[in-house]
């Protein structure tokens, strides 16, 4: 069965078609993607705005042209954080229907992280004991944990790389103020529920997800994509730490040129950076393993359950 999955997160829109069946994991075929950049689409009001919405508009049309080009059978349609925040996220999926006859479902932040698990799950296994997962995303921050394919524990936090930049960071060079404010606010509200999670056990496995981890992952010196996907990789606490006040220094055009970075993500890598940093301090891991399967992965999976 050939299905496509189009996530429309707080930074980018990605139809991603893959062959899937029961049984099996699913066999990327083909995928097509844009910065949309919603969550900087949003107004005084938390509304997106005249821009974002055609631009969301015109990626969600030409993305169902490419499903139906690649043969897709179905099409998953979902958002994420940028809309399910935003005060006309009702008017905008509106939009979206009548003009693309495509319905996005709003995920919630929990079902996020739920999604998310099952997926690092499936690609770790059954051996990997207590699984704790992180993922951050360009509007909110999801944690996981637990011992089978449903999470003991599941939290979504506004601590997304995107959001965070967006207002407190600003343009480089970085105001020292506003660096040490942002890093207290992002460890008070990850440390604030952290005992949810902690008081199930300690993890077996920590594993972390999504593009951010990625890029800070190749940047402490992980494997290249390219490599494939099988290659283990992982970000280490020391060397994000070495990395994290070469980060803060350099503009967005030297993020840029970083290993694993775009430019399009570029001035969100130093609020991912605290962000990743906190996580691991307050869970004490002195290592994340990068998974490449994440929320659209878990999508799919939990479709074929029930098929």
């Amino acid at each position: 069965m050939r299905t496509g999955v189009l996530d429309i997160g707080s930074n980018t829109g990605h139809l991603l078609v893959v062959d899937a069946h029961r049984g099996a994991a699913p066999l990327p075929a083909y995928s097509f993607k844009e910065s949309l950049r919603l969550a900087e689409h949003l107004d005084d009001d938390g509304a997106v705005d005249a821009s974002g919405v055609l631009a969301l508009l015109d990626f969600v049309e030409q993305a169902q042209g490419v499903a139906d080009e690649k043969g897709c059978d179905s099409v998953l349609a979902f958002a994420t954080s940028a809309v399910r925040d935003a005060s006309n996220a009702d008017e905008v999926l509106e939009q979206v229907r009548r003009r693309t006859g495509v319905d996005l479902e709003v995920l919630g932040g929990g079902e996020e992280a739920r999604l998310t698990f099952l997926a690092v799950r499936r690609w770790f296994g059954w051996s990997s004991g207590r699984l704790a997962v992180f993922d951050i995303g360009g509007g909110s921050l999801e944690i996981a944990a637990g011992t089978s394919e449903t999470p003991d524990v599941a939290q979504s936090l506004p601590l997304g790389a995107g959001r965070l930049s967006r207002e407190h960071l600003g343009e480089p060079p970085f105001d020292d103020e506003a660096v040490t404010a942002l890093r207290r606010q992002v460890r008070k509200a990850i440390a604030h529920d952290a005992g949810d999670v902690l008081r199930w056990g300690r993890a077996d496995r920590a594993v972390a997800t999504s593009k951010t981890f990625r890029s800070l992952g190749r940047i402490c010196g992980a494997a290249p994509s390219a490599d494939g996907p099988y290659v283990r990789r992982a970000l280490s606490y020391p060397d994000l730490e070495t990395w994290l006040p070469r980060l803060t220094a350099m503009s967005i055009h030297e993020i840029a040129e970083l290993p694993g970075v775009s430019l399009n993500r570029a001035h969100q890598v130093v609020a991912g950076a605290f962000v990743a940093e906190a996580v691991m301090d307050i869970f004490e891991l002195p290592a994340l393993e990068i998974c490449p399967w994440a929320l659209r992965e878990g999508v799919i999976l939990e479709r074929l359950d029930v098929m």
